[in-house]
């Protein structure tokens, strides 16, 4: 069924877009599109978007792997490198220090009518991407290919099954979410 999507880009888009709304609305039912949730968050106040990133990590990573095992689905890490990591997690973390939104919470805060996230982060969103495509011939010559790691992934690292890593780090996660639940907060 998954191959037979996969040469069909035009149903490809709408299921994206289907999906896309479908998470955008659920970050918004969660609350994780609130400004004061966030910086609840990064001030350690407020543990909501932890719970609900590390309830989709613990899910998303037990639902496409055994997607991936039942032979419904293939991976295909993208490669990367030091030098991109350091240059996106600086401009993630330059965007999300100014106003507060990810990406994903920002498209959401737009949704629900926040004007800051609309005009600061869409604005600021496009004028990042625009100078960072004027910026990427230099990048990538100078900075994005440094330490180039390829497509590599944990379980190729510590050759050992995908399972063996799997497991305990989704009940590494579970034990964590109940002792935050249980602890108020």
């Amino acid at each position: 069924m998954l191959k037979a999507l996969h040469a069909k880009q035009d149903v490809q888009l709408i299921i994206g877009l289907m999906v896309g709304v479908l998470f955008g609305f659920l970050l918004q039912k969660g609350g994780v599109t609130k400004y004061d949730v966030i910086m609840g968050q990064l001030l350690l106040t407020d543990f909501t978007v932890a719970k609900v990133m590390l309830t989709a990590i613990v899910t998303g990573k037990i639902g496409v792997h055994l997607l991936k095992s039942l032979g419904k689905a293939e991976l295909h890490p993208k490669p990367g490198s030091f030098g991109s990591t350091v240059i996106g997690g600086l401009l993630f973390g330059i965007g999300f220090g100014i106003l507060g939104y990810c990406p994903g919470t920002m498209a959401g805060a737009v949704g629900q009518g926040s004007l800051d996230a609309l005009f600061g982060g869409i604005v600021g969103l496009l004028i990042g991407v625009g100078l960072f495509s004027e910026l990427y011939p230099v990048l990538e010559k100078r900075i994005l290919n440094k330490g180039d790691f390829g497509d590599l992934t944990f379980p190729r690292l510590f050759k050992v099954n995908h399972w063996f890593l799997i497991i305990p780090l989704a009940a590494g996660i579970i034990a964590l979410l109940i002792w935050i639940e249980t602890s108020g907060r």
